[in-house]
């Protein structure tokens, strides 16, 4: 099923796979989703787009598998990850879910510009849990979800899954593919090889994206875990941040393995980027949309300084129908979608075992890069790609379901780094190109180490 399931997202975007090897059970984790099969196609897709530029690339048949118990494992990597031992610490004081008048809402509050929003909307002036939920207790599980936005925060009311299949957003986002990938401005012709930088590696060292720039302007989890993917198969990846802009501090380690980073003050100083995207292959945004185009740094005008280039765009909802724009994280869009409802039984929120909507997006995000390669390899031009959370919801639920299962045994899966945060653990990437084996060739390293070049 997860083979014609690959498939048929290849056949999507216009780009013939390699068949693909799937080993072990889909019966992962306690739920009735299939987060298993979502595992298995997320990843054995982003890794039959790997064997596809290999056999390109070498002119040899690319033997490529996956296995669904490490792809599931994989999904919880920031959870198995560990600094000295230690683990991270995931979420804010204020985040989590509150019984309403009438339901249950979730507030997002890792971002204190986001629980400051949220405790505006709310009216009230101190942090404290307990007022939190003193006064969503008194509200209607939608009042506090558009109070929160409109204030700028972040919230998602729960909601059935019939009441989120007729809601307009859901209906806009039912109509996009899982994964959109279209031409972009101006066209140049196809490329003889991936990338811009001279790597000066070979096929038989095992780095198919040796060679591809790629810019990773994201946070959090979904455009992390895609560029650091790509990073497994060999690209150099640079990390475009701020030291303004807030983080989750150890999942910004967790998901930076094989990655450069600097930073760059977009508002003060945009002709660094602009350096950069003239001589990149791939930039990754993870920004709202329309957020990088107030900036200057709109798709179109990405394609008219690097012709050729592969943009891929993240998103939490789309970029149509009336939630276009909002912001949102994989924990508001199981609210919205239904997802939590269905897995509490309609009593109280309960998510998926794992940020799966975070982690397949991801994944998807690092295929269509990918892909976008592969196209501009054979037709040339440059190419937009477009996925969102919740349009990853809605391909979950379509698998259907299956039967719950145990978490996945990771003991055998796991290594260890050195680093400057000091000793690492963590899962080793997902997927297998038999003779393309992936890998991180260095740590993660600190916020804005290196300087804004390639």
């Amino acid at each position: 099923m997860i083979e014609v399931v690959v498939e048929g997202v290849g056949q999507e975007v216009g780009v013939g796979l390699p068949a693909l090897r799937v080993v072990g059970s889909e019966e992962v984790y306690s739920t009735g989703f299939r987060v298993g099969a979502l595992a298995g196609a997320s990843v054995g897709v982003f890794t039959a787009g790997g064997g596809a530029l290999w056999e390109r690339w070498t002119g040899a048949r690319a033997e490529v598998g996956v296995d669904i118990r490490h792809a599931a494992a994989a999904f919880r990597s920031e959870r198995y990850f560990r600094i000295n031992g230690e683990e991270l610490s995931l979420w804010g004081s204020l985040s989590g879910d509150y019984a309403t008048a009438d339901g249950w809402v979730r507030l997002h509050c890792n971002f204190d510009h986001h629980r400051d929003a949220a405790l505006r909307a709310l009216g009230i002036g101190r942090v404290s849990r307990e007022e939190v939920a003193r006064v969503c207790a008194g509200r209607t599980r939608l009042e506090v979800e558009e109070e929160v936005t409109r204030a700028g925060g972040c919230a998602g009311a729960m909601r059935t899954r019939q009441e989120w299949r007729s809601h307009p957003q859901a209906e806009a986002v039912a109509a996009e593919p899982v994964v959109s990938l279209v031409p972009l401005g101006p066209q140049v012709s196809a490329s003889a090889g991936w990338g811009s930088a001279g790597s000066g590696e070979s096929p038989a060292e095992g780095r198919p994206l040796a060679g591809v720039r790629v810019l990773d302007l994201t946070r959090v989890i979904a455009g992390p875990v895609a560029a650091r993917a790509l990073a497994a198969y060999g690209a150099d990846v640079l990390r475009v941040g701020s030291a303004e802009l807030p983080e989750v501090a150890g999942v910004v380690v967790e998901t930076a393995f094989g990655k450069r980073s600097c930073h760059i003050d977009l508002r003060t100083d945009p002709e660094k980027l602009w350096d950069l995207v003239a001589r990149a292959d791939v930039i990754i945004r993870g920004y709202r949309p329309g957020a990088l185009e107030t900036l200057g740094f709109g798709a179109e005008e990405l394609a008219r300084v690097r012709p050729g280039i592969i943009v891929v765009d993240i998103s939490a909802y789309g970029v149509r129908g009336p939630w276009a724009g909002r912001r949102g994280f994989d924990s508001l869009v199981q609210m919205v979608s239904g997802i939590a409802h269905e897995g509490g039984d309609g009593t109280r929120p309960q998510p998926l075992p794992c940020q799966a909507l975070d982690h397949a997006t991801g994944y998807l995000a690092a295929f269509a890069a990918v892909a976008g390669l592969l196209r501009r390899a054979g037709r040339g031009g440059s190419w937009h790609a477009r996925l969102s959370l919740a349009r990853t919801a809605r391909w979950l639920d379509d698998l259907g379901r299956g039967e719950p299962g145990p978490d996945p045994r990771a003991d055998d899966l796991l290594d260890t780094m050195d680093s400057a945060f000091g000793e690492l653990t963590f899962i080793r990437p997902p997927g297998s190109i038999k003779g393309a084996e992936p890998y991180w060739s260095s740590p993660p390293p600190q916020r804005g180490e290196h300087p804004p070049a390639w």
